[in-house]
């Protein structure tokens, strides 16, 4: 039932930009812990906050925001306006100096002293398919075994506390969703589509005695089987996936869920969009303990007409990621959370004869924020001019998910072992610790 080196645009420790900018949190700090802050823009408020609240535990969540179809690096996280590359699209100024974001994301740009950008991501894999597989788990696709997602890691790794419904979520899950691989199907996602419809298939069709009576005779006839098998009991996993369905069913975290519960202005405020509810839930989601949610944005598959599909996709896009921010940040969770926003490719420098980008593995994006990831900081960027990005230029997939790994409090060479006999590291990666704060 619990059915995701090349360094520019880095300041270093050494340079002036980082210089003056740990003078700078020196003094807000200081200005804050006098109780004067008042006077400060908004934005150097802002940075005030994030400073003091820098999280010193591991984050203890992840929220996967998946833009499946891969979008186009140029029209989100990475534009270049003015090259040719851009193809007419336009940038605009964020709250990080001098870091540009597409236009249609101001309501992401405002907000971006929260945010990190991977901006040179690099892959083999150029089908949606297997692009989604390696994004997700941080491995290519190897015959011989199945590779957890990023989101199963979390629910086998970090505690399980007191939550009694799925803790691997997936709403609006299309064809590919995080699966648990070689941790087990009981890390697989359970997925639901629009939150403001209720979860399917979880509440019971008859009343509580007929229900009752069903279980009674129910446990007869597991007696029954179970009478010189004890083996093939146990392999079976029914008692247990029983147990749990039943808890599932009866437990009052299902609330969590059910979006229309938040008030009109906080819907409001994460757009009236599946998407936008999607987002919404995955923070209601994780306040009872829900480990990871991935929510899914599909339809930047573009092939034909990039520009127009693309502004509408970020009109959804924008106010979601933002109010999703805004949201985890005011309740204290943003510290104990981490979400990641991408897919699982790029779209070409070059416009095509039917206005639209194609699949583009040599150079794209990721968004990161929460827990222990470095805001308002860029990590990388691809080439003005459309070139491919050589491995040794990018980053590669498999070092953003130790990345992600270690800012959950997760060992990224820990091995479990595949049903062939292989130990499987979590991650063959190396965490990028200048994204870490």
């Amino acid at each position: 039932m619990e059915s995701l080196r090349h360094v520019c645009s880095q300041p270093t420790d050494r340079s002036p930009w980082a210089s003056a900018t740990e003078f700078h949190r020196r003094q807000w700090l200081g200005i804050a812990a006098a109780g004067t802050i008042g006077w400060l823009t908004p934005a150097a408020q802002l940075l005030a906050e994030q400073t003091e609240r820098r999280p010193h535990e591991p984050a203890q969540s992840l929220i996967l925001l998946w833009l499946a179809g891969g979008p186009s690096q140029l029209e989100t996280f990475d534009p270049h306006p003015g090259r040719s590359i851009a193809g007419g699209s336009r940038a605009i100024d964020t709250a990080v100096r001098g870091v540009q974001l597409a236009a249609g994301l101001e309501q992401l740009a405002a907000q971006l002293g929260s945010v990190a950008l991977v901006r040179n991501l690099v892959s083999k894999e150029g089908d949606h398919q297997r692009g989604t597989y390696l994004l997700k788990t941080g491995y290519r696709p190897d015959p011989t075994v199945v590779h957890p997602a990023i989101g199963a890691i979390c629910c086998h790794q970090l505690a399980v506390g007191k939550t009694e419904i799925p803790r691997h979520v997936s709403i609006l899950s299309q064809q590919w969703p995080g699966r648990g691989g070689l941790l087990g199907n009981q890390y697989d996602a359970f997925q639901t589509g629009d939150p403001q419809h209720k979860v399917p298939d979880i509440s019971a069709a008859v009343d509580a005695a007929r229900i009752a009576a069903r279980l009674a005779n129910q446990r007869v006839v597991d007696a029954a089987f179970a009478v010189g098998r004890p083996r093939q009991v146990e392999s079976t996993l029914h008692a247990p996936l029983m147990a749990r369905a039943r808890q599932m069913m009866t437990s009052e975290q299902l609330a969590a869920f059910d979006v229309l519960e938040e008030p009109a202005a906080v819907r409001a405020s994460y757009g009236d969009t599946p998407f936008g509810r999607g987002c919404l839930a995955a923070r209601r989601l994780i306040e009872v303990g829900v480990r990871c949610v991935e929510v899914t944005l599909s339809g930047w598959d573009t092939h034909t007409n990039n520009h127009e599909t693309h502004a509408e996709r970020v009109a959804t896009l924008d106010p979601a990621i933002a109010g999703l921010l805004a949201d985890l940040r005011s309740r204290g969770l943003l510290e104990k959370t981490i979400v990641m926003c991408g897919g699982e490719f790029g779209r070409t420098p070059q416009i095509n004869r039917l206005d639209g980008r194609d699949h583009w593995p040599h150079g794209f994006g990721m968004l990161l924020a929460g827990g222990r990831i470095r805001g308002g900081y860029v990590h990388g960027q691809t080439d003005p001019e459309g070139k491919r990005l050589s491995p040794a230029q990018g980053t590669s997939v498999a070092d953003l998910h130790a990345t992600v790994l270690t800012a959950l409090g997760i060992d990224p060479a820990h091995e479990e072992m595949a049903a062939i006999g292989r130990p499987i590291k979590l991650s063959e990666g190396e965490p990028l610790t200048d994204l870490l704060a």
